[in-house]
C-alpha cells in the first residue's frame, strides 16, 4: 500500500545555491508536541509550531514553502514571552548542523536524577531546549520559546552526528562525534561534561535512550553497536551481526526491543537485554552475501525510527523509498517515494512520519491500528521487566515467548 501524503516544508532555494551544504541530517519534534525543528541546510534550523503547521497543510493544500511569514529572532530574554502562543524561528547556527535533538525539563516519568538547585540560568517547570551538533565539532543549546543561546559547548574536536537527551526530565544530554567519542553532559548544572564514553575505533553515527534513561545505545562504522550502562557510564556489551557501517538506531517505546539501521542493507531488531537479533528487515533482494555488504550503496539504510505505538518501524534507504514495517510481518505494510532522503522521525502522536531531504521535509500518514490487548499488556510489562525477569515468570512458555517479542 502507498502512504499518504499529509504535507511538505519546502527550504527557500535561490538560483546560486550550492547543493553541497543543504542537506538535512537531522529532523526532530519536541517531546510534548508543540515544536517541529529540522535543519534547512546552510547553517540554519527552522523551528516551526507543529499544530501550526498542520493547520496549514489542510488550509492551503501539502504545500507550505518554510520561510513564508518568518523572522529572524532578536536577541531577547525568556521574560515576557507568551507561551501558549508557540512562534515560528528561525536559528543560524553559524556552521552546518549535522544534529538536533529536544530535551524538556519535564519527565516522560519521574525524574531519577537528584535536581542541582544551582545554575547560572533559571529552568522553569516547562524548560524546552534544542541541542544543536555543529560541523566544527560545537554543540549550540538554545531556549525554544525565544531562540536564545543559552550555552556552547565546544569539547568535541569532530563533527557531532548525533545528539540524544535522557527522557526522565533531567536534561542530560549524549552527543555522538566524528571523533570517536560520546560525551555526557549535564545541562541543569551549566552543561558541565560529566564523562566520555571511549570504546569506538571509529566515527560514531548515532546515539539512542532507553525510555527508562537507564540503557544508551551508540552505533558507528565498523559495525559497531555498543550499549552503555547510563548509571555507571560503562559499557555492557557489544551487539555482533550488521556487515557494515550501523548508522542510525532507535529503542522501542517499552525498552524491550532495539532498531539498528546499517549500510548493510538491513535493519535488525534486537532483544538489547540478550544481545540476539529477533528480527530482520531487509532492503535489497536477495540479500547481500558478507562479502559484498558494502557494494549495494543504492540499498544503504540511512534512519530508522519506532513508532510509539510498538508495532511499526519506518526505514529510509538510498533506493528512493520510506518503508512501514510491522514488527511481526516480514514485508512492508506501506511505502511511499523520496529522493536522497537522509532521516526520519515519528512525530510526537506517532501519527505522521516526517523525514528530511535536501533542507525541505515530507510527510507522511504512518499505519494506524487499534493495538491488540495482549499487545497494550506486554509494553505495559516490558517496561517495567528486563527479559531475564520475563524469563523467570512462572507462566506457559508461549506466554514468555510473547512478552520477549520472539512470536
Amino acid at each position: 500500500a502507498r502512504s499518504r501524503t499529509v504535507g511538505e516544508l519546502l527550504a527557500p532555494t535561490s538560483p546560486f545555491d550550492k547543493k553541497c551544504g543543504r542537506e538535512n541530517w537531522t529532523v526532530a519534534f519536541a517531546p510534548d508536541g508543540s515544536y517541529f525543528a529540522w535543519s534547512q541546510g546552510h547553517r540554519i534550523v527552522k523551528l516551526v509550531p507543529w499544530s501550526q503547521c498542520l493547520q496549514n497543510f489542510l488550509l492551503h493544500g501539502t504545500k507550505n514553502v518554510a520561510n513564508s511569514a518568518s523572522t529572524r529572532l532578536a536577541r531577547q530574554s525568556s521574560e515576557g514571552v507568551q507561551r501558549s502562543k508557540p512562534c515560528e524561528h528561525i536559528i543560524d547556527c553559524g556552521d552546518i548542523v549535522w544534529s538536533l535533538a529536544f530535551g524538556s525539563s519535564v519527565p516522560e516519568k519521574q525524574s531519577r536524577c537528584v535536581n542541582i538547585e544551582w545554575h547560572r540560568f533559571k529552568f522553569g517547570q516547562e524548560q524546552l531546549l534544542l541541542a544543536t551538533g555543529l560541523n566544527n565539532g560545537r554543540i549550540k543549546i538554545w531556549d525554544v520559546y525565544t531562540g536564545k543561546l543559552l550555552l556552547n559547548l565546544m569539547d568535541h574536536t569532530e563533527v557531532v552526528r548525533d545528539l540524544t537527551f535522557a527522557p526522565d526530565g533531567s536534561l542530560i544530554l549524549v552527543s555522538a562525534s566524528r571523533d570517536k567519542t560520546l560525551r555526557v553532559w549535564d545541562l541543569k548544572d551549566d552543561g558541565n561534561m560529566m564523562k566520555v564514553l571511549r570504546g569506538h575505533q571509529n566515527w560514531v553515527y548515532g546515539c539512542a535512550f532507553s525510555p527508562d534513561s537507564s540503557l544508551l545505545c551508540s552505533v558507528g562504522a565498523s559495525k559497531a553497536v555498543f550499549l552503555w550502562d547510563m548509571d555507571k557510564y560503562s559499557m555492557i556489551r557489544k551487539l555482533e551481526g550488521h556487515h557494515n557501517d550501523v548508522v542510525a538506531c532507535e529503542f522501542s517505546p517499552d525498552g524491550a526491543l532495539l532498531a539498528t539501521a546499517s549500510y548493510d542493507t538491513r535493519v535488525y531488531v534486537w532483544d538489547p537485554h540478550l544481545g540476539v537479533i529477533l528480527m530482520e528487515f531487509g532492503h535489497l533482494f536477495p540479500p547481500p552475501t558478507p562479502i559484498f555488504a558494502g557494494g549495494a550503496n543504492d540499498r544503504w539504510v540511512r534512519s530508522v525510527s519506532f513508532s510509539h505505538d510498538g508495532l511499526h518501524i519506518a526505514s529510509l534507504a538510498d533506493d528512493k523509498m520510506v518503508r512501514f514495517w510491522r514488527i511481526d510481518e516480514e514485508y512492508p505494510v506501506q511505502v511511499a517515494p523520496l529522493n536522497n532522503g537522509l532521516c526520519c522521525t515519528f512525530s510526537t502522536d506517532g501519527s505522521v512520519l516526517a523525514a528530511g531531504q535536501d533542507g525541505s521535509v515530507y510527510f507522511w500518514a504512518t499505519p494506524r491500528q487499534v493495538s491488540s490487548l495482549q499487545h497494550l499488556c506486554r509494553m505495559a510489562i516490558r517496561r517495567v521487566m528486563p527479559t531475564s525477569q520475563v524469563k523467570n515468570l512462572p507462566i506457559p512458555s508461549k506466554v514468555v515467548e510473547f512478552l520477549c517479542y520472539q512470536i
